[in-house]
């Protein structure tokens, strides 16, 4: 099942998606999917796209596949590297990433989130770019202020609630190039092992959300592009650059 959410009335607004309409239901939280409301569907390409989950947290993993690891000259670590991005630098589908004036170096990255339901398990699955300053990663030394400035978390489409996490094709496009072209069954760590490791340091809230990794292949976005993620199963989610 993929649920979204969207602007209804200019209120968020949660729905089932077929892939074309969208079909709305009670309340506005993918956690609390109300019964169906019985109105004609929308056409998701006529609604505005929300981040399909609001969390109290973002929880990343660093250096998760072995391959980009080594790209950017660093050994896969024993456990994992955990860091946070703020919920300020989420991003809707098509919503523009905004490359801040103190970065010259501003990179995609292409990952599978996962996101937290009721009681600590899994509600569902969803495509997310841990947008970075690369050049400030660098300089810090740690990762706060490289990943977390307004707009650097495009997350969506939607909740994709069947998937099987352990081995689905994630690709980054730029301009309609392929930039990523890796798979889940490549991360050091899987998912049922980051949600079991990042639980025993806090404790994860319905609509959290844990970013799980990127495959090799990462790099540079300029004004004007357009970067994709896409994730079988789940979607593309598409943003401009500015």
């Amino acid at each position: 099942m993929k649920i979204y959410r969207f602007l209804h009335d200019s209120r968020p607004a949660i729905a089932v998606g077929d892939g074309e309409h969208l079909f709305r239901y009670d309340g506005s939280d993918a956690l609390h999917l109300g019964a169906r409301i019985d109105e004609p569907p929308h056409l998701i390409a006529g609604v505005q796209l929300l981040p399909p989950v609001s969390p109290s947290k973002i929880v990343a993993v660093g250096r998760n596949y072995a391959d980009h690891a080594k790209e950017l000259g660093n050994e896969a670590p024993a456990e994992p590297i955990l860091f946070l991005k703020p919920p300020s630098a989420l991003l809707p589908p098509n919503g523009t990433i905004v490359r801040p004036p103190q970065s010259q170096r501003v990179d995609y990255e292409g990952e599978l989130a996962v996101v937290i339901g009721e009681g600590g398990t899994v509600l569902g699955y969803t495509c997310a770019n841990d947008v970075t300053a690369r050049d400030l990663q660098k300089k810090d030394v740690q990762f706060t202020r490289a990943k977390s400035f307004d707009t650097f978390l495009p997350l969506g489409p939607c909740i994709e609630t069947d998937a099987n996490p352990n081995d689905l094709r994630l690709t980054t496009r730029v301009n309609g190039a392929t930039k990523q072209d890796g798979r889940t069954s490549m991360m050091v760590f899987d998912c049922a092992f980051l949600v079991a490791y990042i639980s025993s340091v806090m404790t994860l809230l319905p609509g959290d959300v844990i970013l799980t990794g990127t495959p090799a292949g990462v790099g540079p976005l300029a004004a004007g592009d357009v970067v994709e993620v896409e994730i079988e199963r789940i979607g593309v989610l598409r943003n401009v650059v500015a």
